[in-house]
């Protein structure tokens, strides 16, 4: 029995989020390998898997217009590239706990902007459901404290994860997920090597360790790959408002499975975040989907506990 695209979408939605909450303890091991060249590597070989895929059916089609590529260098940009570099300052300057919550708001965000910028209202109900995801997030992660730099780096980092959906939204209806991946992590691989070499120069690269090139592989292939596929295909199913929901996610999974490898203890706080979490998706699921984009806002449709680093 073929499934709906709400229930389809949310599958999807809910595994890339869990993959990405789960790679928590991934990162840590890398945290001596210099992050530039590391971050080359990463999407040098994600690259590697999903051109080949999308090539599958024969040449690269469709051709990208100007606009197409402006939009895929801005999400390679920001969803990639600064993400994890602002990821990185504002876990330098303040508490993993203040980074993940301000990340946590990620859902609301995505809840007023997505409508927005497909020119529509946002939905009350929606923004409702955000809202209750958003606090069991916070309950989930925490508090702690830091200083202003890293505060305004969280802020930035929040931004970049919103504009990792929001700039893919438009691109999706004629290039397809595989594309939309593909394309967006083919560009981040000179960014990284570019700050790469200023930055370390010959020390850019090292052979890694055992742990660390699992670390690699695991991010390269499941996350960059996998995750990849599975958020687009969702935002496909879903929207930016609803698909959003799920980010709330990612502390709860980082959460659970710190707990289950033995590098964290998982209280009833988190418990009670994780219900929150859940209900505030139920609630935004259940509701009427919002409308699609109109044809002024689309193309032609064709045929982290730590937060992880993207």
């Amino acid at each position: 029995m073929a499934l709906s695209p709400t229930l389809s979408g949310g599958l999807r939605a809910a595994v890339a989020m869990t993959v990405l909450g789960c790679s928590t303890g991934v990162t840590a091991l890398l945290g001596s390998y210099p992050l530039p060249g590391g971050q080359a590597v990463r999407y040098t070989l994600a690259a590697a898997v999903l051109l080949p895929l999308a090539r599958r059916t024969g040449r690269l089609r469709p051709r990208l217009t100007g606009r197409e590529l402006g939009l895929l260098l801005a999400l390679a940009a920001t969803g990639l590239f600064a993400f994890n570099v602002l990821m990185v300052q504002a876990l330098r300057h303040t508490d993993p706990a203040v980074v993940g919550s301000v990340i946590g708001c990620t859902p609301l965000l995505m809840g007023v902007l997505g409508p927005v910028l497909a020119g529509r209202r946002p939905e009350a109900r929606l923004l409702a459901a955000a809202a209750v995801v958003v606090a069991g997030a916070a309950v989930v992660q925490g508090f702690g404290s830091g200083d202003a730099v890293g505060f305004l780096c969280a802020l930035g980092t929040l931004v970049c994860e919103a504009a990792f959906s929001l700039l893919a939204v438009p691109l999706l209806p004629r290039l397809g997920a595989v594309r939309v991946s593909a394309y967006s992590t083919a560009l981040a691989v000179p960014m990284f090597a570019l700050t790469a070499l200023v930055a370390d120069g010959s020390a850019a690269l090292r052979v890694p360790t055992g742990g660390e090139l699992l670390a690699l592989l695991y991010l390269g292939a499941v996350l960059t790959c996998g995750a990849f596929l599975l958020w687009y295909g969702a935002l496909g199913r879903l929207g930016p408002e609803r698909a959003g929901l799920f980010g709330g996610l990612i502390p709860v999974s980082a959460a659970l499975s710190g707990a289950l490898l033995g590098s964290g203890v998982l209280h009833p706080g988190e418990l009670a975040g994780s219900v929150l979490v859940g209900a505030g998706v139920c609630l935004g699921l259940t509701g009427r989907r919002p409308a699609p984009p109109t044809a002024a806002h689309t193309t032609t449709p064709a045929s982290r506990t730590v937060e992880p680093v993207r």
